[in-house]
């Protein structure tokens, strides 16, 4: 199991709308990310600043799979209205991932 963290940036002025778009997400593209591999995907908002969390089996592998179907295709296409970009990472898991810094679980006393 892998568990990363990514950043993304909302357009200016699409705050609220973007959380309304996810009170409730399309229950067939929570279908089609499980597929993928994807077992829990969680964010967090400071401004016009995103923090996800994913739980996957292979981020790679997931991206890759989903870029090819159809309902990811109109989840990410109805979403860029909202969703300036996400931050590029070359160190990251598909050139996307934040750095692990630490993880409280992970240290030994």
């Amino acid at each position: 199991m892998t568990r990363l963290a990514l950043h993304s940036r909302l357009i200016p002025g699409t705050e609220e709308a973007y959380e309304l778009e996810h009170a409730r997400v399309w229950p067939e593209l929570i279908t089609v990310m499980n597929q993928a591999g994807i077992h829990d995907w969680s964010i967090w908002r400071s401004g016009r600043d995103l923090f996800h969390l994913v739980e996957c089996d292979d981020y790679e592998a997931a991206v890759a799979q989903l870029s090819q179907d159809p309902v990811d295709r109109r989840w990410q296409d109805h979403m860029s209205q909202f969703v300036e970009s996400f931050a590029q990472n070359p160190e990251g898991l598909a050139g996307q991932s934040l750095r692990h810094v630490w993880t409280m679980t992970d240290q030994t006393t």
